[in-house]
């Protein structure tokens, strides 16, 4: 019996390649880093969104009070995250980015529907080129929208 990569014929080097029956393996090896991280929830309620994390360690090598799975993006939105940890603050640090940006550019605080599509397109991207893999990381956005209707999302 062959090894499992040459099994699938080199398919999995390759981000933009399907196999022969339709599967994009490395979209999979990022599903399958979420599924293997730890459960995230978001409870909206009436004065906003409250955000709760496992934080259960996987081995006694790490700290356990070095794990962060809650970040906050910006005065009016939270971020849980589930999956690779390195990618979750890759991600992060872009939310962030995009929130200041959309702060200095418009004078306002960015909607968290707004900053959803942005990440979106985002990760997105990463499956389409060469050179880089897919985010093995999931993200569960919150929070409340500033202005009149103060929507909690």
């Amino acid at each position: 019996m062959q090894p499992q990569q040459y099994q699938m014929g080199g398919y999995d080097r390759a981000i933009t390649m399907f196999s022969p029956d339709g599967r994009l393996y490395q979209v999979e090896y990022a599903r399958e880093a979420v599924k293997r991280g730890t459960t995230a929830v978001g409870i909206k309620c009436r004065s906003g969104v409250v955000l709760l994390v496992d934080k259960r360690v996987g081995s006694r090598l790490l700290e356990p009070s070095s794990i962060e799975k809650i970040f906050k993006i910006d005065e009016h939105i939270g971020v849980a995250s589930s999956g690779l940890v390195g990618d979750a603050r890759a991600l992060v640090e872009r939310a962030r980015v995009e929130a200041q940006s959309n702060r200095i550019t418009y004078g306002e605080p960015i909607d968290v529907e707004t900053l959803s599509k942005k990440l979106c397109d985002h990760m997105q991207t990463y499956t389409l080129f060469g050179g880089a893999r897919p985010y093995g990381t999931a993200l569960l956005l919150a929070g409340v929208d500033i202005g009149a209707d103060g929507k909690a999302h």
